[in-house]
């Protein structure tokens, strides 16, 4: 079954920060040894940032260390593959967020299956938050729309990578307020009045939003 476009990016937009696990049995004791939780993106962008949030309490309640890697790459396939291949006792976590189904419908050939390979053991959900540069005349939500529909092809729009969480909550914006764009960006993507660019991480876009290239963020 195929979920109507506006409906599908308004699900990936759900950020959330999922604790997953290769499939395994539970033992009596667990954990037996330090835990290692892989994140799929790198320090400092919200994923990151939950996961560390939860170690620290989770740690005390083990009374066993739990030892954060970042491994960014893929839109966190990197990280998902590494956490597959791992020993199926538990002892291997992955932090990561809505992209665990994006990736889903836009790579034909991953080398695993979540829903197979994987199991959620828990999942954190919360809000974006759109910012602005200073530069744009909008102070409320409202006056941003009537920005973007007075000045199509003007907004670049920033996100922590193609297919990311922040991104389509970017097209869910576009899609929802009609925004339509002008000009070559028509055709790609068939998408509207923000061009989007995409730095490396969460933090490199939160960091290039506070220059003149980007004029919209969304983030957690």
């Amino acid at each position: 079954m195929k979920l109507p476009r506006r409906n599908f990016l308004h699900l990936a937009a759900n950020a959330a920060v999922l604790s997953v696990a290769p499939r395994f049995a539970w033992a009596q004791t667990y954990p037996s040894r330090p835990v290692r939780w892989i994140v799929g993106y790198p320090a400092g962008g919200g994923t990151d940032i939950f996961v560390r949030l939860l170690a620290q309490p989770l740690t005390e309640r083990f009374g066993q260390p739990i030892v954060i890697e970042n491994r960014a790459g893929a839109a966190g396939n990197i990280a998902t593959e590494a956490v597959v291949r791992a020993p199926a006792d538990g002892h291997t976590l992955l932090g990561f967020d809505a992209a665990a189904a994006i990736n889903a419908t836009l790579y034909d050939k991953l080398n695993f299956n979540f829903i197979r390979d994987i199991a959620v053991v828990g999942m954190i959900r919360g809000p974006l938050v759109v910012l602005v540069h200073p530069s744009v005349p909008a102070k409320t939500f409202p006056e941003f729309i009537a920005y973007a529909k007075a000045n199509p092809s003007k907004i670049n729009m920033a996100s922590a990578g193609n297919g990311n969480p922040t991104h389509l909550a970017g097209e869910l914006l576009k899609a929802y307020y009609a925004l339509k764009e002008q000009g070559p960006f028509a055709v790609r993507a068939n998408l509207q009045a923000f061009r989007h660019l995409a730095p490396p991480d969460a933090a490199s876009a939160l960091s290039a939003s506070t220059t003149s290239t980007i004029h919209n963020f969304t983030n957690p």
